[in-house]
Order: structure tokens, then C-alpha cells, then sequence
């Protein structure tokens, strides 16, 4: 009888560890998209535009995210020559959810909202995000900088690159609309 009782301590102990790592994986928002939004616009978000995807754009898209966009459009907001994207990239296997706000062909500033993978989440923070602060695009691709990876973090990272590049591509594409 005693066997039976380190047995079923033994899978109650492995069934919370299966917890333990579930909730390791949990989506974390960090901040909703609309407060990311209206913190850019200071309080008074602009109408969402959409940028159509022709076949060239979606073959550069295609070069810089490493895989095809699943969508024909992209949604962002602008104002005063400032665009704003959120934007979605698989680290590991889930996707991170960032925020970024280009401005003059430039980047103002990246944030991760939501994270959802178990490991990398360092990435979150702003010893890390403002590494892209200023950021451009090369003439034949890529960041104008070198971003540190962070141990631990590397698929994370390599997601935070490419929808940097992206974000300046998508802006390079699109003539915000003025509003005052």
C-alpha cells in the first residue's frame, strides 16, 4: 500500500510541475495595444489606415520576416509624419506582440505588449527596446545598428530585429497623412 501511495505522490508531484510549466507559457501583457496607441498620440489616437500589400512589398516582407505574411493588409496610425505599427513575430513558437512608433524614417520606439513564450521575456525591458531607439534601415537591408542578443533570449531577440527592419519598411511604403 505504501508503493500505491509514493506512486500517486509521485504523479501528483508531476502533475503540477506540467502546471508549472503551462503557466510559464501564459500570455503576459505588459500593455494593451490601444494604451501603447493612445501613449503615442497622447491620448487622442488618430483612425486606423491600412496598407495594402502588393507582390513586391510582400516579397521584401518575405526577405526580412524570413516567411510569408499571412494577411493582404497591414493596419497602422499616423499623425504628423509619425507611424505607429503593432505588430506580431514568433520568438521560439508563440508570437510577441510589439508596438512600434517610427518617426522621419526612424525608430522613436519599440515595446514589447504582449509576450507569450516561456523563456526570452527579458526582451520586455527597456535596457533592451531602447537599443532600437534611433534605428534605421541600410540602403540593402537590415538595421543601420547592431543589436547585443541577450543570453537566453536569442530567438526573442532575432523576432525584436525583424519587426524592427519591418516596421521602417512598412513606413518607407506609406505617406501618413497630416492631421493636425
Amino acid at each position: 500500500m505504501s508503493s500505491l501511495r509514493c506512486l500517486c505522490g509521485l504523479l501528483l508531484i508531476l502533475a503540477g510541475a506540467g502546471r508549472v510549466g503551462a503557466q510559464q507559457e501564459a500570455e503576459e501583457v505588459y500593455q494593451a495595444p490601444e494604451a501603447f496607441l493612445a501613449e503615442t498620440f497622447e491620448g487622442e489616437t488618430p483612425a486606423p489606415a491600412v496598407l495594402w500589400l502588393t507582390k513586391p512589398m510582400r516579397g521584401q516582407i518575405r526577405r526580412i520576416m524570413g516567411h510569408e505574411h499571412e494577411g493582404m493588409r497591414v493596419r497602422y496610425w499616423a499623425r504628423n509624419g509619425r507611424t505607429a505599427w503593432i505588430l506580431d513575430e514568433i520568438g521560439k513558437v508563440q508570437p510577441i506582440t510589439s508596438g512600434v512608433v517610427v518617426s522621419e524614417g526612424r525608430i522613436e520606439r519599440l515595446k514589447v505588449l504582449i509576450y507569450r513564450e516561456s523563456h526570452g521575456w527579458e526582451v520586455k525591458h527597456s535596457f533592451f527596446t531602447d537599443r532600437f531607439r534611433g534605428a534605421a534601415s541600410e540602403p540593402d537591408g537590415g538595421l543601420d545598428r547592431s543589436v547585443d542578443n541577450i543570453a537566453g533570449a536569442t530567438l526573442s531577440v532575432d523576432a525584436l530585429k525583424r519587426v524592427a527592419e519591418l516596421a521602417l519598411y512598412l513606413h518607407a511604403q506609406v505617406r501618413p497623412p497630416e492631421q493636425p
